[in-house]
């Protein structure tokens, strides 16, 4: 899906030649997905920061967006989206905690349809129209408490949360498509990333590696 060009490409700190030593710096540390290196390397995540934070858009380290929220780190953005899209494509995503919508824009290039809960209103509004200034239009977002996903729009074949709950909320496993994939850091102050996959049988779990999430909060905010 193409990116609007208009205001995307930055110039100093945001320029391509930074994107690309962000690039190679994802391959060092294990990124091997072309496709998810290749959306990360078009997507304007200066876009997705307030103009004070955009000079640091592209280092790898994540960065605070309001409301004692961050912009995660790139390459926790592409390890995650990798995981997701490890045994295939996706066809209907459910992303728990649009934020910034960096996650979400990166999503949207690679899967069929994105369907993104965030309980914060503001940071859902900036993110509505980053997403529009980037013209993908298979994005669908709702404000509301992302602990209990979006049951009128389930099942999806995947899940990615970007809060870390204590626990997996039963919620989500429910939405989940049987070969369908969850992908989610779990954990109060010692975290794991998970890959949790739905069988006939029941739920699969592995763990990835330690982590470093804002919690996942109920209720929402206006």
């Amino acid at each position: 899906m193409a990116v609007n060009n208009v205001n995307v490409n930055g110039i100093g700190m945001t320029s391509q030649r930074t994107r690309e030593r962000l690039i190679q710096r994802l391959v060092e540390q294990g990124i091997s997905d072309m496709k998810v290196l290749d959306v990360v390397r078009s997507t304007p995540r200066h876009l997705f920061l307030d103009e004070a934070m955009a000079h640091r858009a592209y280092e790898d380290v994540a960065l605070p967006i309001g409301f004692q929220q961050t912009l995660s780190q790139p390459y926790i953005v592409a390890r995650m989206t990798e995981l997701l899209l490890e045994a295939g494509p996706r066809r209907r995503v459910l992303e728990i905690g649009t934020g910034s919508g960096y996650q979400t824009a990166i999503l949207a290039r690679l899967v069929d349809e994105v369907y993104s809960v965030e309980r914060i209103r503001p940071l859902q509004q900036k993110a509505r129209q980053r997403l529009r200034q980037l013209k993908l239009r298979n994005v669908h977002l709702n404000h509301a408490d992302g602990g209990l996903g979006w049951e009128e729009r389930g099942p999806f074949d995947g899940i990615l949360t970007t809060a870390a709950p204590e626990r997996i909320p039963r919620e989500l496993l429910q939405q989940l498509a049987v070969n369908g994939c969850l992908v989610i850091p779990v954990g109060a102050r010692t975290q794991q990333l998970q890959v949790v996959t739905r069988t006939p049988e029941g739920f699969d779990t592995r763990i990835v590696e330690a982590v470093n999430f804002v919690p996942l909060r109920p209720g929402i905010v206006k």
